[in-house]
């Protein structure tokens, strides 16, 4: 019986090392890319703490900026206050920004968002699909898209800073 008992402890822990270092590297090596300046975006169709479906198409023609973020990432919560003080001035121009949230539950988002004051639309990406498309792999991650639908520019990392911002909306803004 002790021998079965063994045997057994062994076979889950092969199982685990094998589920675990497959998940990992999956992650680590994951042939999807960061969308570079110049691509186009993917669509994506997902719920707002709004309480309404958003589109990408929703946003067609007009200069957007995409932040991908958590509530666990530092950088994000540090940067969020630029944004909207960015999204306050330029809004009246046409510029949109929307929050996608990294797959955490809507009470935690809600939580967040709350602390941090911010009013722009915020998005959960539940499954993380929208997340994959774009190839998000560190937190924050920013994207600032031209009214035309391309890509000008992608912040990996941060936080970004007020005036780093408004130096990429002043950009988006040019025609």
């Amino acid at each position: 019986m002790k021998r079965n008992r063994k045997t057994m402890q062994y076979l889950i822990l092969a199982a685990v090392l094998l589920i675990g270092g497959y998940a990992i590297g999956n992650s680590l090596f994951s042939t999807s890319e960061v969308l570079q300046k110049g691509d186009t975006p993917p669509g994506f169709r997902l719920a707002g703490l709004d309480d309404k479906a958003h589109d990408l198409k929703d946003y067609e023609g007009k200069p957007l900026i995409i932040n991908f973020w958590g509530t666990f990432c530092g950088p994000c919560r540090d940067e969020m206050p630029a944004l909207q003080k960015q999204y306050d001035k330029w809004q009246a121009q046409g510029l949109e920004l929307i929050g996608i949230n990294l797959g955490e539950d809507r009470l935690t988002a809600e939580s967040f968002v709350r602390n941090v004051d911010v009013n722009f639309p915020i998005l959960l990406d539940k499954d993380r699909q929208t997340l994959n498309e774009y190839g998000v792999r560190q937190y924050p991650t920013t994207f600032f898209i031209s009214a035309d639908g391309t890509i000008q520019d992608v912040v990996v990392g941060g936080p970004l800073s007020e005036q780093e911002i408004e130096t990429r909306v002043q950009q988006l803004m040019m025609p």
